[in-house]
């Protein structure tokens, strides 16, 4: 079936059914999960939905805009509007301390990074108290969007005593891997995981629209000997990531 015959409006348009901007939203999903529409696919101009359907533009336009804010679809410059390819879900343990390069390569897949910035900084008062620095201390500083397969995934903001990381260009992968060949990898680390709604900067980084959901990650990591080596600021797509952690009862 085409997508003008998908959207003809008998038998699925109805006057009790609710917003009419929602029902051509809801009718849109189904045509994509369907693969009327595949991934990759542009959607029909608003002007030709109009005529198909007989809705407005006004009504169009906010149902397709809805999609967009939910990541079904993309809006290209100059191009139209395409169907998103899905993005495979990450399940990641929260019961182990591992890198995110080490989760992707463990599930066969190709990481890369875009650095946003990598270099020493003066501490702020945050990562002296967290680092347990004195005052004045510079700290080694990376921030970079991480991807996977080409996919963008999460935004990572990693600061660490200069003694533990002397010198962050050394970085050009993972950071666990320096890290473990100094003798200074983590073997412990604190987390605390909150739901987001992504801001502009973020969302654009991360290719999603204002307002999708995501999750923030603040951590702090402890060598063996129980000394603070880093604190790790992420945030990571909403549609991406699933934490997951096995429960036992206590005796």
């Amino acid at each position: 079936m085409n997508i003008a015959d998908f959207l003809a409006p008998d038998g699925w348009l109805l006057q009790s059914s609710g917003p009419r901007y929602v029902q051509l939203r809801h009718r849109l999903e189904q045509a994509i999960a369907e693969e009327v529409l595949p991934s990759n696919s542009a959607l029909p101009p608003e002007r030709e939905i109009a005529g198909i359907t007989g809705l407005s533009r006004v009504t169009v336009r906010k149902a397709i805009q809805e999609l967009v804010e939910k990541g079904v679809v993309e809006q290209r410059q100059g191009s139209g509007t395409f169907v998103r390819e899905p993005l495979a879900r990450v399940e990641q343990s929260l019961t182990k301390l591992t890198s995110f390069t080490e989760d992707m390569r463990h599930r066969g897949v190709q990481t890369s990074s875009t650095w946003l910035e990598r270099g020493v900084f003066l501490a702020s008062e945050e990562e002296i108290e967290t680092l347990n620095l004195e005052a004045g201390a510079s700290v080694s500083r990376i921030r970079r969007l991480r991807l996977a397969d080409g996919h963008p995934m999460a935004l990572e903001h990693a600061a660490l005593p200069l003694d533990i990381l002397p010198n962050p260009i050394d970085i050009t992968s993972s950071l666990y891997d320096v890290l473990d060949q100094s003798g200074n990898r983590p073997v412990r680390a604190l987390q605390k995981i909150s739901a987001i709604n992504l801001g502009a900067a973020e969302a654009n980084l991360l290719g999603v629209a204002e307002g999708t959901a995501g999750l923030r990650i603040r951590r702090i990591s402890f060598l063996e000997n129980g000394r603070t080596a880093e604190l790790t600021r992420s945030v990571y797509r909403g549609d991406a990531y699933d934490f997951v952690a096995e429960l036992r009862l206590t005796p």
